[in-house]
């Protein structure tokens, strides 16, 4: 393609793609050196970094080859609407963030902390107490959030589950596992052939062939 490979731009945290551009090996140079994602425009026939006119620029996370060395995968974080529509991709797409996605960050938060052990650090605290205590935190929560269901707000609801869950991420964390782990259990349960029964039995040790 006369030096020009194409770059998918993929918003880092939505995960979302938002563009197709080219890149040379100077455009390629210039978005790591100023870490604002630039391309090469094949009808002005001249480098141009997206936002310099809109100031909607695309800061820039990493970029990645794909197996063929033949494509560019570009993670940027993007500032304003990425099309020149005025839309935030150039699929007339929304750019949302699912909230239900901060869970995997929160649980690869909570495995950093673990790592590090930082001072002054609450999840530090709960490491150093251990499992029994982590297990019990896990508990209490559970039952603050039921009493909440029965006889509180639905507001009071999503805080008293919002520790709860917190909680059972430093647990799982603390045991070895994380979240995904979970997910994959549910997804097993979700599929219709799962025998809920025998896979109970498995669990007790009392399933017999």
């Amino acid at each position: 393609m006369d030096g020009l490979v194409p770059a998918i731009i993929q918003d880092a945290r939505t995960k979302n793609v938002l563009m197709l551009g080219f890149m040379n090996e100077e455009a390629y140079k210039k978005t790591i050196e100023t870490g604002k994602v630039t391309f090469w425009s094949r009808s002005r026939k001249c480098l141009w970094t997206k936002g310099e006119t809109s100031g909607n620029f695309l800061n820039l996370v990493s970029i990645k080859n794909d197996c063929d060395n033949d494509t560019l995968l570009v993670r940027v974080n993007p500032v304003g609407p990425v099309c020149h529509k005025g839309t935030d991709t150039c699929w007339a797409e929304d750019n949302v963030y699912e909230p239900v996605s901060f869970l995997s960050e929160l649980q690869e938060f909570i495995a950093k902390r673990k790592e590090e052990m930082p001072e002054n650090s609450y999840t530090t605290t709960l490491f150093k107490k251990g499992t029994k205590r982590i297990a019990q935190k896990v508990g209490e929560e559970a039952l603050e959030t039921v009493i909440e269901a029965v006889s509180g707000t639905n507001e009071k609801v999503v805080y008293e589950a919002s520790d709860m869950i917190y909680h059972l991420l430093v647990l799982l964390a603390d045991k070895g596992l994380n979240i995904n782990d979970v997910a994959l259990e549910l997804l097993k349960r979700h599929n219709p052939d799962w025998d809920k029964d025998r896979r109970i039995a498995k669990a007790h040790g009392t399933y017999k062939r």
